[in-house]
């Protein structure tokens, strides 16, 4: 079974950075697709980042790109991501997600995605 487990939240100024790690265990990372995606309260989990398996395809929701970086270290089992000049707006769970069987359509969608970490809360405030 596999497992994810987040960690890197916490609280941080408007314009600071965080980097959020994602450890999987019980298969290896190297058979799926990782995205981060994040949940602000009474709000729907959104899409943030997701990449390829191969890490040689990333994709971003507009309002992160250019601030947020999505990368993986398979032989550390470990996806990362890099959150540079947060923003207010930026505050949620963010949480990680895995599968095995994506299409490029379905990788912004939570529902495509089997595998999930319980979320790290990440916090933008003065």
């Amino acid at each position: 079974q596999v497992q994810l487990a987040e960690s890197g939240g916490g609280l941080v100024q408007p314009g600071g950075s965080l980097t959020l790690s994602c450890t999987v265990s019980g298969r290896s990372v190297r058979n799926y697709d990782m995205a981060w995606f994040r949940q602000a309260p009474g709000q729907e989990r959104d899409f943030v980042a997701a990449i390829r398996r191969n890490g040689g395809n990333t994709y971003y929701t507009d309002s992160v790109r250019g601030r947020f970086t999505v990368s993986r270290d398979n032989s550390k089992h470990t996806a990362y991501l890099q959150m540079n000049s947060l923003k207010p707006e930026d505050t949620a769970v963010y949480y990680c997600a895995a599968d095995g069987t994506l299409i490029l359509s379905s990788l912004r969608i939570s529902g495509s995605y089997d595998y999930w970490g319980q979320g790290t809360q990440v916090t933008v405030s003065s």
